[in-house]
């Protein structure tokens, strides 16, 4: 078709190439049943998953794996919930006893009421991993430096925060998370605070490699229906991305010249 490319978009996160930019999580959902539907609709193809928080292994309880198949989607698990480096450290270590994982998601919080990366034990607990032969995707707060950071360390996925953990609010600060997608070499995902898709399509405008939420899915009033919007809104965020959107400027310019008129 005229105006595109014959090159399938994909992206790369530690030697494994994904072609669905949209990352959902495995919680809050009413039921397992809905979660894996959501996960279709969005067409994703990694799913988040808090060791913490997601049976994976007690049979006489439902099982997240007979529903979100481990065979159809890649399982990043997370540290959801560890609040120190060792506590991180250790549920990574357990996941990679469990089921073989090695690519997987850090975020250490703060024990507050707004739940922020503690980047300090975030940084001491990467370097720990990465020592350890994992591969690090890092939840991160949205400062340059400390990303600049974690790259350096060795993190293989640098994932700032739009806004607060399911606070829904969308992208709080356009020019650092901008500044982070400018000097990153590693894939960029915007991670946590998306709530609507207009979020979403911000993120992958703005250049990120992908998006990953939970809480804007799970929590609406259709998650089915609002996973597909998310799917349309990072396609068409990322499709506006590449086509280069055209300069802002001060004053009118006219879509039809205005010399030679009748």
């Amino acid at each position: 078709m005229t105006g595109e490319s014959s090159t399938e978009d994909t992206w790369t996160v530690a030697g494994r190439t994904f072609r669905s930019r949209l990352i959902v999580g495995t919680g809050k959902y009413k039921d397992y049943a809905q979660n894996a539907a959501a996960a279709e609709a969005a067409g994703a193809e990694i799913v988040t998953v808090a060791l913490r928080r997601v049976n994976l292994s007690d049979p006489s309880q439902p099982m997240l794996v007979d529903h979100v198949k481990p065979d159809r989607f890649t399982f990043l698990p997370n540290t959801a919930g560890c609040f120190t480096g060792e506590d991180a450290v250790r549920t990574l270590r357990l996941a990679r006893e469990a089921g073989g994982w090695d690519l997987v998601k850090l975020e250490v919080l703060s024990n507050t009421k707004h739940l922020l990366p503690d980047m300090e034990e975030t940084l001491r607990a990467l370097k720990l991993l990465i020592a350890d032969g994992f591969q690090v995707m890092v939840y991160c707060s949205d400062d340059p430096v400390y990303a600049q950071k974690l790259e350096d360390a060795g993190a293989c996925a640098i994932m700032p925060l739009g806004a607060p953990i399911g606070s829904g609010r969308g992208i709080q600060n356009i020019l650092n998370l901008g500044l982070i997608i400018e000097q990153t070499k590693v894939p960029v995902l915007v991670d946590a605070g998306v709530g609507t898709a207009s979020d979403a399509a911000l993120a992958m405008e703005l250049g990120c490699d992908a998006v990953l939420m939970n809480t804007a899915i799970a929590e609406a009033k259709d998650p089915i229906r609002m996973a597909r919007a998310m799917k349309h809104a990072v396609i068409a965020g990322r499709e506006a991305y590449l086509a280069g959107r055209m300069p802002r400027r001060m004053y009118a310019d006219p879509s039809s010249p205005l010399s030679g008129l009748i």
